[in-house]
């Protein structure tokens, strides 16, 4: 792209205070800002901002109880059946687990990417080596090299590589880690014009763990993926300390029911905890949101007294490799957030705004479900399988994350 069509192509989408910025630049920055301009769709932010101007109204969706299996309550029998037709997929090297690790760890007070973030254990151990042991356990277990693939954000991908490289990969085959950068859109401001960040080029934000799947294919995840015979994909966040990734029992009951997702759930702790739950949304699997559904649709119980809307959705997610390649070929829904965003305007003046005044576009996850037929839901328990690190101090910290972890090892 030569200046002429930078301006061309600016001047069509109405975006001429980028060309400003970009006439303000030094030679790096301006090619940067180049590079920014060519690969981002303007038609695409133009349709987002249009989204900015209708409320989403979830009045006419019929909202279910979703069918789910306790863990804890599976006869022997079908433990052993679950258990067999999983183990079987992950002996033959068809199964891989996928992290997100786009995040830095800010909230935390570190610096750096959050799987980076020692939460305490007497060894000092980083969020990724604890996620090592476990795949380095389950790959002895199963006498197979389990392939993990990392997605980081462009903000923390050397950062992340350099991590491992300088702790030899913490002993685990460096060619079965592959790292893949998270996607990006262009934040915008209350009259749809895209900012300007304090380095001069555009500022952007991620798009969300939902680009996710679009993410494998365009970084050739999903390529690999066929070409190694992998056929699942579990996919979980960076920051739960106590993630199972590695699980023949979900994996089992999805090839049981002949389903391409699963995903786990805990019961939630109280009916007004602040979670979003798993339920069918128009006879299809999804997760409603706690500011979606009514009080007495968060209170319900069933004949046995339990939540009817009591599965939480604890983002950890299994995936065909197959059903992984359909929704990065659609475009998932994305989620407005209304954000306080400073921004360089025309004049090269700092603007730090005191109220919101920016949009952020990002697709979550569980809008995939909807696109499937079907899925399998299990019930864990929270004790064994999530302990996430969130915040600093009080719920989801360091601290919670770390007396769960000790006291499901000293168990």
């Amino acid at each position: 792209m030569n200046i002429d069509e930078l301006e061309e192509k600016l001047k069509s989408a109405d975006q001429m205070q980028i060309l400003s910025a970009y006439n303000r630049a030094d030679d790096d920055t301006k090619k940067e800002l180049m590079n920014q301009v060519e690969r981002i769709d303007f038609s695409q932010v133009a349709d987002l901002y249009e989204t900015t101007k209708h409320e989403v109204n979830f009045n006419n969706d019929v909202i279910e109880a979703i069918p789910y299996i306790d863990k804890d309550k599976l006869s022997e029998e079908e433990y052993s059946k679950y258990l067999k037709l999983g183990e079987d997929e992950i002996k033959a090297g068809r199964y891989s687990v996928v992290t997100m690790a786009g995040g830095q760890g800010t909230r935390l007070g570190h610096t750096g990417p959050k799987g980076t973030f020692d939460i305490g254990l007497d060894s000092h151990k980083s969020i990724f080596e604890i996620l090592i042991d476990s795949l380095k356990a389950d790959s002895e277990k199963y006498g197979v090299t389990i392939q993990w693939y990392i997605m980081t954000s462009k903000e923390n991908n050397a950062d992340t590589v350099a991590f491992f490289e300088k702790n030899n990969y913490f002993g685990y085959d460096k060619n079965a880690i592959m790292f893949f950068e998270q996607g990006k859109l262009p934040m915008v401001d209350e009259a749809g014009k895209i900012l300007i960040n304090e380095k001069g080029i555009i500022k952007e934000a991620s798009d969300g763990h939902g680009g996710i799947f679009e993410s494998m294919k365009k970084n050739g995840v999903t390529d690999d993926m066929n070409k190694k015979g992998i056929k699942w994909a579990f996919v979980g966040p960076v920051d739960n300390v106590l993630v199972k990734m590695v699980d023949p029992i979900l994996l089992g009951i999805m090839i049981d029911q002949n389903v391409p997702a699963g995903g786990k759930s805990t019961v939630k702790a109280n009916p007004a905890e602040k979670v979003g739950v798993f339920c069918k949304r128009n006879g299809k699997p999804g997760v409603v949101e706690y500011t979606e559904i009514s009080k007495e649709m968060a209170e319900r119980v069933d004949e046995n007294g339990e939540l009817v809307f009591g599965e939480s959705h604890i983002n950890c997610n299994m995936f065909s490799v197959k059903a992984i390649e359909e929704v990065a070929n659609k475009k998932l829904p994305y989620h407005i957030a209304h954000k306080k965003a400073s921004y360089i305007d025309e004049n090269g003046n700092l603007v730090v705004p005191e109220k919101p005044n920016a949009y952020k576009f990002e697709s979550f996850i569980f809008d995939a479900f909807d696109m499937l037929d079907d899925m399998a839901i299990l019930r864990v328990k929270r004790e064994e399988e999530f302990a996430p690190v969130k915040n600093a101090e009080g719920t989801d910290s360091p601290e919670t994350a770390r007396k769960l972890y000790e006291d499901y090892f000293k168990k």
